[in-house]
């Protein structure tokens, strides 16, 4: 799936408005999130550099390894390109790249602040009489997303709740049936392999910088742990479950997380998921354009302290999401950022009891002018995620 070209022009042209405001002649896209953001060029990141030059004025240039050419040509790139053989090589990507600019005006050149201390070092000594200056310029495009950006994330929101639902329902089937409950590995393979299928079956030519799908999956005290992966630990009646997925149409992403619980709650069990609840509500209706995210992160967690369970607080409300799963801005006491309309957030805060359980409801968020916009739909009510145990 690629997006039309007048994305890409429309990029390229307030990229170019950025490096003239910050006294640059090109930005050198190094990553392959910016080189598929600023060209739609996806590819596997291996040890073989890829190099996105994009001037201030004039025609971009990819540098390739080899082997990438014809995926390229299947991808309809249209950017200049230019390929070199292999890795390391008898002339590397950096020579190549070094000889192909060579006799064009670059003196100052942008690159992310990402970049490695081994390819900074390869990538001046072949851009001989060039600075490479650290700059934004693009990490602040990709903050907003683009209009043509929006119905990606919408269907991978949709697909992220169905994996929600297949998930559940692997769950139920085997109460139904009284055998024994899944493996949380059992599970997350599960999810994943739905999701995956989905985006096969809908799209022609499937996309990603990192992953197509994904899911951690962690019950009763293994929840507790934030971001503790999927064990070989059966579910079992009376556990508190959480499933965090995550989905990407043409690797713009979204995360939808959901807490279960199987079989009746306890009362504890329902008062640790209320909270989180009504903190995950209180904080994503919080996520308005003119507040910074320092400011919308207390507002959220503000609320599960009130509750008297500052204790259980493990990590921020959220976090921006894009072509990367985790992005810019952070929504966390540390980050100033103030929230604008095509921000995309996530809104995830929770609550972790040592030995008992963890409990966490995510949202993907979109900042409008109007107020936040949930992508993801998925219940959030307890009721609606009670797994019932047959009797």
């Amino acid at each position: 799936m690629r997006l039309p070209d007048s994305f890409y022009s429309s990029v390229r042209a307030r990229l170019a408005d950025a490096l003239d405001v910050r006294g640059l002649d090109g930005f050198l896209a190094t990553s392959p999130a910016d080189v598929a953001f600023l060209s739609g060029f996806f590819y596997i990141a291996t040890e073989r550099p890829v190099y996105l030059w994009m001037p201030r004025e004039g025609d971009p240039l990819l540098v390739i390894p080899r082997l990438d050419e014809e995926y390229a040509a299947q991808q309809g790139i249209t950017v200049e390109t230019v390929s070199y053989f292999e890795f390391p090589g008898v002339v590397s990507a950096e020579q190549t790249l070094g000889a192909a600019l060579a006799g064009r005006k670059a003196k100052q050149i942008g690159v992310g602040a990402g970049l490695s201390i081994g390819a900074y070092r390869a990538l001046s000594r072949a851009l001989g009489g060039s600075t490479l200056v650290t700059t934004d310029a693009v990490a602040k495009l990709r903050l907003r997303k683009f209009p043509e950006e929006i119905p990606c994330h919408e269907a991978a929101a949709r697909i992220c709740d169905e994996m929600l639902g297949a998930g559940r329902e692997l769950i139920a089937e085997a109460l139904r049936r009284g055998t024994e409950l899944p493996r949380e590995d059992e599970i997350a393979r599960h999810v994943i392999g739905y999701g995956t299928d989905r985006m096969y079956a809908d799209y022609d030519l499937v996309v990603y910088t990192t992953k197509l799908a994904g899911g951690l999956v962690y019950a009763g005290p293994n929840s507790a742990l934030p971001h503790g992966l999927p064990t070989r630990r059966r579910i079992q009646p009376g556990d508190t479950l959480i499933l965090s997925l995550g989905a990407a149409v043409a690797s713009r992403f979204v995360e939808s997380e959901r807490t279960f619980v199987v079989g009746e709650p306890t009362r504890e069990q329902r008062r640790y998921y209320e909270a989180d609840r009504e903190a995950q509500e209180v904080g994503t209706q919080a996520m308005r354009a003119g507040r910074t995210c320092a400011e919308v992160n207390r507002i959220c967690l503000d609320v599960l302290r009130g509750h008297g369970l500052g204790d259980y607080i493990r990590h921020r409300q959220g976090h921006g999401i894009g072509l990367q799963n985790h992005e810019a801005p952070w929504v966390e006491d540390g980050d100033d950022t103030v929230l604008e309309p095509g921000m995309l957030l996530s809104s995830e805060p929770g609550v972790y009891v040592p030995g008992h359980a963890g409990y966490r409801i995510s949202d993907t968020v979109l900042v409008e002018e109007a107020g936040p916009r949930r992508l993801t739909g998925y219940p959030r009510d307890l009721a609606s995620n009670i797994i019932e145990e047959v009797r």
